[in-house]
C-alpha cells in the first residue's frame, strides 16, 4: 500500500475570547460549527458530501460539548447528514491530534477529504457532581470544577504528579534556573508580537468572527502592557515563585479547523495548497514536568521528517506557560529563538485548551503559504506528561 501525500488545502479559527469574555455566551458546539461553515465556505468548489469524516479536539467534553462535539458541528454547520464526526482528547494536543488523525486517514487511503480541528470554551465548562456511592446520601457533595487541571484524581496517583498546572512550570523554571524577569521579558515580547501581527494585517486572512459578537482579534491581547506592570503582579503558585497570572496562558474560548485533501481532494477544491503535512510524533514525560513534553517529541518528528532545526523557517510552540517555552527552547540551543511565535504565542493569543493544536497547526500553514516555501514546526505540551509535534513543508 502506497502511501498518500497529505495538503492543508485552508486554516481558519475564530478571534480567541478571554474567560467570561465576549465569546462566553457561545456554546462550544455551536463555536465549532461555525469555523467549520466558514472552511467549506471558502472552498466552494468543494461538494460538502465529499467531505469524508470531521475531527475535532476537545478536551472537556463534560458539557454542552455533548460527548461528540465534531457530529454535532457537522449538524449544525448545516453539512450533509451523511458526513460523520469523531471527537479526539489528547487534552492540550487535542487539535493537532485531530489534524494528525485526519491526515493518517488520508495517507492510507481511507478518505480523501477531511475537516480537522478543535473547539474549547472554558468559560462555559460545567461543574460536575460525582455519582453518591450509595442512594439519598445525608451529607453535602462536592462540585468539580471542569475549566482546567485535575479534578476526581485516582487516589493511587503518586502525589509528585498530580501538582497544579502552575507548580509544575515552577519546577521547569527551577530544572532550568529561568527567573521572573527572563519569563515576564517573554510574555512581554509574546503581546508585542501578537499585538504587531493583528496591526500589519496577518491575521485577516485566516480569522473568521463569530456572527452577532463584537470580538475582531483575540481578546487578551494587551498592546500597553510593560515590563513594569507585569512586575506587579504576584506569583500565582507558590509565595516566592516565579509564575504569575502575566507570564502564563489565559483561559479561553475560541474553535480552529483546518481542511486536509490528497491529491485527488486537491484537484476538486481546486485551490493551491497552504501547506504539506510530513511528519508527527508524540511522546510522554513524567507528568509533573509536563511543559517539557514538546523537547523529546520535536526531536523525534525532526528526524522522522529528515530535517534539523537549521532547516525550519518558522515555529510555533504554545505557550502553556514562559517557564515552559523558554525550558523547552534550552533543550533545543541549535534552534533559532527568532523564529519562534513570530505572530504571538498562547500567552497573548490565548490557550483555549482543546483548539490550540488546531490553531497553532494552521499559523503555521499560513506562515509557510505567505513565505512561498519552507519548513515548519509546530507542537504543544501536554498536561499529565505528553508533547506533540508535526512538521509541515511548502
Amino acid at each position: 500500500m502506497s502511501i498518500r501525500d497529505v495538503y492543508i488545502v485552508d486554516a481558519v479559527r475564530t478571534p480567541i475570547g478571554k474567560f467570561g469574555g465576549a465569546l462566553s455566551s457561545v456554546r462550544p458546539d455551536d463555536l465549532a460549527a461555525h469555523v467549520v461553515r466558514s472552511l467549506v465556505r471558502r472552498t466552494p468548489d468543494l461538494d460538502p458530501a465529499q467531505v469524508d469524516d470531521v475531527y475535532f479536539g476537545d478536551a472537556n467534553g463534560a458539557g454542552e460539548d455533548n460527548r461528540d462535539v465534531a457530529r454535532m458541528a457537522v449538524l449544525l454547520a448545516g453539512l450533509p447528514t451523511s458526513v460523520p464526526g469523531v471527537t479526539v482528547n489528547r487534552l492540550c494536543g487535542s487539535g493537532m491530534e485531530a489534524v494528525i488523525q485526519a491526515a493518517r486517514a488520508i495517507a492510507v487511503g481511507d478518505a480523501s477529504v477531511a475537516i480537522a480541528g478543535g473547539v474549547e470554551s472554558m468559560s462555559r465548562a460545567p461543574w460536575v457532581l460525582q455519582k453518591p456511592e450509595r442512594a439519598f446520601p445525608a451529607g453535602h457533595q462536592q462540585l468539580h470544577s471542569t475549566t482546567l487541571g485535575w479534578r476526581m484524581t485516582n487516589p493511587r496517583m503518586p502525589a509528585e504528579w498530580t501538582v497544579p498546572l502552575g507548580e509544575g512550570a515552577e519546577l521547569v523554571a527551577d530544572k532550568h534556573a529561568i527567573g521572573r524577569e527572563e519569563q515576564d521579558a517573554f510574555a512581554l515580547a509574546s503581546h508585542r508580537r501578537a499585538a504587531a501581527a493583528w496591526a500589519e494585517g496577518l491575521y485577516d486572512g485566516e480569522v473568521v468572527p463569530y456572527d452577532g459578537v463584537e470580538l475582531l482579534r483575540d481578546e487578551c491581547i494587551r498592546d500597553t502592557t510593560s515590563p513594569e506592570a507585569l512586575a506587579k503582579l504576584k506569583p500565582s503558585f507558590r509565595p516566592d515563585g516565579t509564575v504569575t497570572a502575566g507570564n502564563a496562558s489565559p483561559l479561553n474560548d475560541g474553535a480552529a479547523a483546518l481542511l486536509l485533501v490528497d491529491e485527488d481532494g486537491l484537484r476538486e477544491t481546486g485551490r493551491e495548497p497552504l501547506a504539506r503535512i510530513r511528519a508527527s510524533a508524540v511522546t510522554g514525560v513524567e507528568p509533573q514536568l509536563f511543559g517539557l513534553g514538546p523537547v523529546e517529541a520535536v526531536r523525534r518528528v525532526l528526524d522522522k521528517a529528515g530535517r534539523g532545526f537549521a532547516d525550519l523557517t518558522t515555529v510555533e510552540l504554545n505557550e502553556a506557560f514562559a517557564a515552559q517555552t523558554l525550558g523547552c527552547l534550552a533543550e533545543w540551543p541549535d534552534l533559532d529563538p527568532a523564529l519562534v511565535n513570530p505572530r504571538g504565542g498562547a500567552i497573548a493569543i490565548g490557550h483555549p485548551l482543546g483548539a490550540s493544536g488546531a490553531r497553532i497547526t494552521g499559523a503555521v500553514a499560513h506562515q509557510l503559504a505567505a513565505a512561498g516555501s519552507g519548513t515548519g514546526l509546530a507542537a504543544l505540551c501536554i498536561g499529565v506528561g505528553q508533547g506533540l509535534a508535526l512538521v509541515l513543508e511548502r
